[in-house]
């Protein structure tokens, strides 16, 4: 048996294990099998997982990865919202019916951790990490799309893992792809309704840095068009300032804004 580094160890036990469960079951991917499909010994599985639950997590955490990969690498770098929504969909859908294994791995692990207390974490997991990529997807759209959503994004998130799981459990029971597809299209209508563009901020004004007014003719040592006290208590009017005596002609000259644009 060939010595490998444990990370690469994990990912070939991880592929046996996937081969194992896509072929018999999640009831029928056992240590032992797991370790006979490698080819090692059952103190390596052992040596790399503590135990079946944490094999469980790894394999499900695996196919939300390769599904969520797969999908987004048909995002383009710019293009309408909708357009870019069918663009990942298309990948993932396309991903789904080339990988029936997997896929129906996925509601296994799932069902049978809600029937084992001690397998509980690897549906919880499965979840997390599913709604994880969603909100990766999202901040996607945001980015390239200059949008964002009229409701939070974990919930946008939320909806869309489950419109994925439904479409694609309906499709292992009927095999109806087209139909599956069809829902899925639908769906992202209703995804790309809910972006809105993302707000704008305009350029108020530039900095002054000569001592001129925003928006008006210099004045002197760029103080605004109004009566600034002198030490005698009268304004550049000649004009009496209540309570000028008290106030230094320093503290009422005004400082222009420094405003940056974002674009």
């Amino acid at each position: 048996m060939n010595r490998l580094p444990v990370a690469e160890r994990r990912e070939q036990l991880i592929e046996a294990a996937l081969a194992v469960a896509s072929r018999d079951g999640v009831d029928g991917t056992t240590v032992r099998a797991v370790a006979a499909e490698a080819g090692v010994s059952l103190g390596v599985v052992h040596y790399c997982f503590r135990d079946k639950d944490e094999l469980l997590r790894a394999m499900a955490h695996a196919i939300t990865e390769r599904n969520t990969a797969r999908a987004m690498a048909e995002m383009p770098e710019q293009a309408p919202v909708l357009d870019l929504i069918v663009g990942v969909l298309d990948g993932l859908w396309t991903n789904i019916r080339n990988t029936r294994g997997p896929q129906l791995l996925t509601y296994e692990l799932t069902t049978t951790s809600l029937r084992h207390a001690e397998l509980q974490q690897v549906g919880v997991d499965q979840y997390v990490n599913s709604w994880a990529a969603a909100e990766h997807f999202l901040e996607e759209v945001e980015r390239v799309g200059s949008v964002t959503w009229r409701v939070p994004r974990f919930t946008v998130a939320r909806s869309i893992i489950a419109a994925i799981d439904g479409f694609s459990l309906a499709w292992l029971v009927d095999g109806d792809a087209d139909a599956g597809y069809a829902g899925l299209r639908l769906f992202a209508e209703h995804l790309a309704n809910l972006a809105v563009p993302t707000p704008r901020l305009e350029v108020l004004a530039d900095e002054p840095g000569d001592g001129t007014r925003v928006d008006g003719p210099a004045t002197d040592r760029g103080v605004q068009d109004r009566a600034v006290p002198h030490q005698d208590g009268t304004g550049t009017d000649g004009a009496a300032v209540d309570g000028a005596d008290h106030v230094p002609a320093e503290a009422h000259r005004l400082a222009a804004p420094n405003l940056t644009a974002l674009a």
